[in-house]
């Protein structure tokens, strides 16, 4: 049950389309809502997961390169990190419902054209609307935590939303690869279409406004850039940002070239690829859950969070060291394990990371939220390209960006958030 003092909104009632203010306290978020919230979470892996297995065939269908087509995910993550920074601080200021409401529409309408694009470049045009318009649905998830929970509830609320979202990278690859197996690519984006618009539908009917008016930010764009200033100005909560950001560049790595590394390097199939890819997604759910049944209110947030940090560095280690042939000539089976100790350990990282900043901001959650969101997609957008940077044939791009992002993550979280002084890291930056 949330811990903070301010009333919570009637999660359980269904929500008034016109409703401007916050409903009743209530002492439990509804099931329903918490499955629309893990839904919105599950954008990222629903937009670009099932669309992995497919990324072969729409080199050959559109004839371009694999580096271009590696594109159109760049261009999903980038849109979704600057759409995070508009929608953020709307939400600050407008509520969250209405921002999140005319996103899930945009989405919907640029998936149909995601479907319909004629070649590679309209394509990445398409894609970077879809991500643009596919943010609200991220950033608002995790403001909308952000208003109804606080400190250990917050970080456990987080692992309940991963458990959720979780399933969407599982199921989403294995959709993907069957759906291949009666259409082409287009086919994919279809699929994506439904998805949206029933998920639009649900936060219609039930997903009240959590953010009362008395609590939102009138001053527009220029109060939403001083909100964003003194978030910035504050060491640690910069420091978790990075760290979040860094860490999610090694997964995002990871899912932009095992496409590629595991079809092309190792010969398996689109079917193979997306089970390997479910399995590596059942681990980060199951670390996750982990983490905030047992972990959470147990052993402190920095702890954890230090330790996935130091698996996910040694796990990228051993991945680049196989694809150099320090151990010879190795086959799928010990890639795919280091790939599965990497994926799981972001179940560590991943929630702690954003718990522990947001731990740092009572108001503009909108907007602290954007920031988050924002900097993990640019950078994960940086990382993209850089994977595919030499060729189809070798792993070793993708070793490296992971092992240099989890080595960046580790020093911003160790030099700048000061996880041996924990109540530093844990106060407010905001009265």
């Amino acid at each position: 049950m949330p811990e903070r003092g301010a009333s919570t909104p009637d999660l359980n009632q269904a929500a008034v389309p016109e409703q401007e203010t916050a409903a009743p306290a209530v002492r439990r978020t509804g099931l329903l809502v918490t499955f629309v919230l893990g839904g919105l979470t599950a954008t990222p892996p629903l937009a670009m997961d099932m669309y992995l297995p497919s990324l072969p065939e729409v080199t050959r269908s559109l004839h371009a390169p694999a580096a271009t087509v590696q594109l159109t995910l760049t261009a999903c993550l980038a849109g979704m990190a600057l759409g995070q920074l508009v929608v953020g601080p709307m939400s600050d200021r407008w509520g969250r419902r209405r921002p999140l409401l005319a996103g899930l529409a945009i989405y919907v309408l640029a998936t149909v054209l995601c479907a319909l694009a004629p070649t590679v470049e309209t394509l990445v045009a398409f894609r970077l609307t879809q991500g643009l318009a596919g943010a609200a649905g991220i950033v608002i998830a995790r403001a909308v935590v952000r208003d109804l929970y606080d400190g250990v509830a917050m970080a456990r609320f987080f692992s309940t939303l991963m458990l959720i979202g979780g399933v969407a990278p599982i199921v989403a690859p294995l959709i993907g690869g069957q759906i291949l197996r009666v259409t082409d690519w287009r086919g994919v984006f279809v699929v994506l279409t439904v998805i949206g618009a029933l998920l639009a539908g649900l936060v219609w009917a039930r997903l009240p406004e959590t953010l009362p008016v008395e609590a939102r930010h009138v001053g527009g764009v220029g109060e939403a850039l001083r909100a964003m200033r003194t978030l910035l100005a504050d060491l640690p909560f910069t420091g978790f940002m990075l760290t979040g950001g860094f860490a999610f560049a090694a997964l995002f790595a990871y899912i932009s070239a095992s496409p590629f590394v595991v079809q092309e390097i190792y010969g398996a199939s689109p079917q193979t690829f997306s089970l390997l890819f479910g399995v590596n997604s059942v681990g980060l759910v199951a670390v996750g859950q982990i983490n905030g049944k047992l972990l959470v209110g147990r052993v402190s947030l920095e702890k954890v969070l230090g330790v996935g940090l130091l698996i996910v560095t040694a796990a990228a280690a051993a991945l680049l060291l196989m694809s150099l042939g320090a151990f010879g000539e190795v086959g799928l089976a010990p890639v795919a394990t280091a790939l599965f100790v990497l994926m799981s350990a972001m179940g560590l990282t991943l929630p702690n990371a954003q718990s522990l900043a947001l731990l740092r901001t009572k108001h503009a959650a909108g907007s602290a939220s954007a920031l988050l969101g924002t900097s993990s997609f640019l950078i994960g957008a940086v990382a993209s390209p850089l994977v595919g940077i030499a060729g189809e044939g070798t792993a070793v791009p993708m070793a490296v960006v992971q092992l240099s992002a989890a080595l960046v993550a580790l020093t911003c979280f160790m030099g700048m958030c000061r996880p041996w002084n924990r109540r530093a890291s844990v106060e407010g930056a905001e009265s």
